[in-house]
């Protein structure tokens, strides 16, 4: 609104005096807020119930140090010592030996409910030469051509066929070349802990 040369702001407020412009001196309560809170209606994360949880709730996260104090770890190792799958030997000379690594799964039912926590060890094997570590390469299961001419000779001939699982198969696969890996993270030989293991038996990865 003009005034002559004078302009009056209508939305003023007429208690507002001059002294009261400054950023010091303005009351909140005279403010607009623009921005407002949402409410959250829903949760963003899941809870579980606590029976789905494999192990103690409360133990914290275990680091690869703290692998020596795990149950299950300890006794796959102990499988290892059981079947005879290698022998700690002094490095040999002119030997790269192999690495090993961790695999960590959980095994999952038809509701995604976790049922299992399932440790695997393999070789690194894809560090190994063709003609040096190994003559041969074979896949480690039966191909599909396989399986289908077997079933078909199955069905012609009326048989009865049976499925069944072979546990750690891998472990039960005697080696013809000298194969060496290293000590696997948290069960280093105190003693030796520069020797490798010499590989008696095969194991995942190899080639």
């Amino acid at each position: 609104m003009f005034d002559a040369n004078t302009f009056v702001n209508p939305f003023a407020n007429p208690y507002t005096s001059a002294a009261e412009s400054s950023l010091q001196n303005v009351d909140p309560s005279n403010m607009h807020t623009f921005y407002q809170p949402y409410p959250h209606e829903f949760q963003w994360t899941k809870d579980h119930p606590l029976e789905q949880v494999l192990g103690e709730p409360s133990r914290p996260v275990l680091i690869r140090n703290q692998l020596r104090s795990d149950g299950d770890m300890c006794m796959y190792a102990l499988m290892f010592k059981r079947l005879d799958v290698w022998v700690l030997v002094p490095t040999p000379d002119n030997i790269s030996p192999l690495t090993l690594k961790w695999l960590f799964k959980n095994k999952h039912d038809e509701e995604q409910t976790v049922i299992r926590n399932k440790s695997r060890l393999v070789v690194r094997g894809y560090r190994q030469e063709e003609g040096i570590d190994f003559e041969k390469s074979f896949a480690p299961v039966a191909r599909m051509e396989a399986i289908r001419i077997f079933l078909a000779y199955d069905a012609h001939k009326s048989f009865t066929v049976f499925q069944m699982d072979v546990k750690i198969a891998f472990l039960h696969g005697t080696l013809k070349e000298d194969v060496y890996v290293c000590q696997p993270e948290g069960f280093i030989d105190d003693d030796h802990p520069s020797n490798v293991y010499k590989l008696k038996k095969a194991l995942y990865g190899l080639k």
